[in-house]
């Protein structure tokens, strides 16, 4: 609470001045004390990675086109240095769990805390090293660089921003000069962000835990339960996330500078391609540009494409936590990305004169997609392969499809006839209430229907309704004043965000 509005005046204040390196100082200072509010002895980590990322990259450019060969070496060794230091932290106990598992070996290692931010700053600096190398980027000073990499609002939990993105803004002289548009914008996205965590995602998250956990201990999920736990986390992660990514870029717009988005409506997309193009946009950017574009893409072949793609995607499984389950989750989602596009080039050949889809179309693409996607989440959350089984096992009616028994007493005379089509009312431990039922109902309807914060505050001329559109005036004050009083005082305890593990 005191934290943000002293960097920002002192910022400004900054800014004020001739020499434009004072308030971009102050930005990394304030960065780096932020990150070591958490951990301090982590500061070390950052600030040598940064270090050493800064002079790999000055060396790669002044060798470029020089020598070629010493050039690979240096980034060779970058890269391996940023993995190396990535992996020790985040799958060095993974990697020892499963040796000792498919051996009778019994090594041991002492448990490691994951490092906040690792995964995403690494995976930034990889990108700047691998553009050093390419020549499509410049000599930036080490205060531009540093920023880039230690920028509190997106340092935990990304975007995962680019350095072109960046770094030149902080060239242009007028993010150092207040703007009220700007930073009303910023502190209405932030609090909306704020409110999706508060309100929507922790409250699912208690429903939602409860379900894993028991499946995790052996509980055998019926129908409903299995259900209503799975949607209640597909719409957690969803707000969570959202709402993290959001407040990012609500802090970024207040101080003049543009984080990229990294949500555009998920839940909406149209098919497992149209998915990765809305969620977690900047990892699927840096996946695509780093990852499956060197391997090859699509430039070899539909077999290498379709190797490519799963490739792709089991890295960027494991990259989000040290667990098989993680993988299958990666594995799935290349093996629904291999299904899309085949699926397209079967409608290509089928449908000669494609005149376009039609609404109904859409629609079943979309839920089919939701679908899709719900059942990798199951592995995503899951613990371990046991309590994935269990509660697949429920979604598909292995443990009877039942209902409360309150539920019976509210169907009164229609109980009789959702019997008769093998609805089973019992005695169920994980079933929502009405009241919850009616409010995953709600954000069913939200995320599919109503446009995403990003739209509302910054792209407002595309939205129809005239009252949904973000102005700087009074109302939306008012509204945005009512939002940050509800979150603020629903905080009623610590609740980190689940992109922080990762």
């Amino acid at each position: 609470m005191v934290f943000l509005p002293i960097t920002i005046i002192i910022f400004f204040i900054l800014g004020k001045y001739e020499d434009k390196r004072l308030p971009v100082i102050w930005l990394v200072f304030a960065s780096l004390f932020y990150y070591g509010w958490w951990n301090p002895a982590y500061l070390i980590l950052i600030i040598g990675s940064m270090g050493a990322n800064f002079l790999f990259g000055r060396i790669l450019l002044d060798c470029l086109n020089k020598k070629r060969k010493y050039n690979k070496i240096v980034l060779f060794l970058g890269v391996t240095l940023n993995l190396l230091l990535l992996g020790y932290f985040k799958y060095a106990n993974f990697f020892v769990d499963n040796i000792n598992s498919f051996s009778s070996s019994t090594l041991y290692l002492k448990t490691i805390v994951l490092p906040l931010g690792i995964s995403f700053f690494t995976f930034e600096q990889i990108a700047y090293l691998v553009d050093a190398y390419r020549g499509e980027t410049k000599r930036y000073s080490v205060w531009h660089y540093c920023t880039f990499v230690s920028f509190f609002p997106q340092l935990i939990a990304g975007p995962i921003a680019h350095h072109k993105e960046i770094i030149p803004q902080l060239d242009n002289r007028s993010i150092y000069k207040f703007n009220h548009e700007y930073f009303s914008a910023g502190i209405t996205i932030f609090f909306i962000g704020l409110f999706k965590k508060v309100m929507v995602a922790d409250k699912m998250a208690v429903f939602a835990t409860s379900v894993f956990d028991a499946a995790e201990s052996g509980y055998l999920l019926t129908f409903f339960e299995a259900w209503t736990g799975v949607l209640a986390y597909t719409f957690q992660i969803y707000f969570d996330f959202s709402g993290y990514s959001d407040m990012a870029v609500g802090l970024g717009r207040m101080f003049g500078i543009k984080l990229p988005f990294n949500f555009n409506s998920p839940y909406k997309a149209t098919s497992i391609i149209d998915f990765w193009r809305k969620w977690h946009m900047t990892l699927s950017k840096f996946l695509r540009d780093y990852l499956y574009i060197p391997l090859g893409g699509n430039r070899k072949g539909t077999i290498h494409r379709y190797k490519n793609l799963i490739v792709t995607m089991l890295l960027g499984g494991l990259w989000h936590g040290a667990g098989w389950t993680f993988v299958v989750w990666g594995a799935l989602h290349g093996f629904y990305l291999i299904i899309n596009n085949l699926w397209r080039q079967l409608r290509k050949y089928l449908i000669k004169n494609k005149t376009g889809t039609t609404y109904l179309g859409r629609s079943f693409s979309t839920l089919i997609t939701f679908i899709a996607v719900i059942v990798a989440w199951v592995f995503f959350r899951a613990e371990s392969f046991q309590g994935a089984m269990i509660i697949l096992e429920g979604m598909v009616g292995n443990n009877g499809i039942i209902l409360p028994n309150l539920y019976q007493l509210k169907f009164d005379g229609l109980a009789t006839y959702i019997s008769a089509i093998g609805v089973d009312f019992g005695n169920v431990n994980h079933v929502m209430s009405p009241y919850y039922i009616l409010y995953l109902c709600s954000l069913f309807i939200i995320v599919l229907a109503f446009p995403n914060s990003q739209e509302i505050i910054f792209e407002s001329e595309k939205i129809n309704f005239k009252f949904l559109r973000w102005k700087p005036n009074l109302l939306w004050i008012l509204l945005t004043l009512v939002i940050s009083i509800i979150s603020l005082m629903n905080l009623s305890r610590v609740s980190e965000f689940l992109y922080f593990q990762f």
